[in-house]
């Protein structure tokens, strides 16, 4: 039991609720530029990607790590280390997302399609994110 609270602390619980809402975020924007605007996929995926890591830094500094100072030269340097974590799974995403649907018979991987293969590459990026 000691060892469960130690891994479900407030940190990992507000990492977990927020890796959630920017999942939403990036989806969501994805989503909207794709089937209203008619993004091409991986542009879609790429605006997506910058929209939720633009929310993933400002919910992780104030709710998930409390990270209260806003004095500039220390929240570039924050959101530069923040931004070059981000960058290999948005290279993951970006790139694996369509992979996910070109892979498969007639745009499909296993019954993945393509809003379908973006969640499930989202689900892999929250993993990787949080390792």
């Amino acid at each position: 039991m000691e060892k469960l609270k130690k891994i479900l602390n407030r940190e990992v619980i507000f990492y977990t609720i927020f890796g959630v809402l920017t999942t939403v975020v990036n989806i969501t924007v994805s989503y909207i530029l794709k089937a209203f605007f008619h993004v091409e996929t991986n542009i879609a995926s790429t605006i997506g990607i910058i929209a939720c890591i633009i929310f993933a830094y400002f919910t992780n500094k104030i709710w998930v790590f409390e990270s209260y100072s806003w004095k500039p030269s220390f929240v570039i340097a924050e959101f530069c280390k923040f931004i070059s974590a981000r960058i290999f799974t948005g290279i993951i995403e970006v790139f694996g997302t369509p992979l996910l649907v070109k892979l498969g018979v007639n745009g499909t991987i296993f019954g993945i399609k393509g809003m379908v293969s973006k969640v499930t590459i989202s689900v892999v990026v929250i993993i990787l994110n949080y390792v």
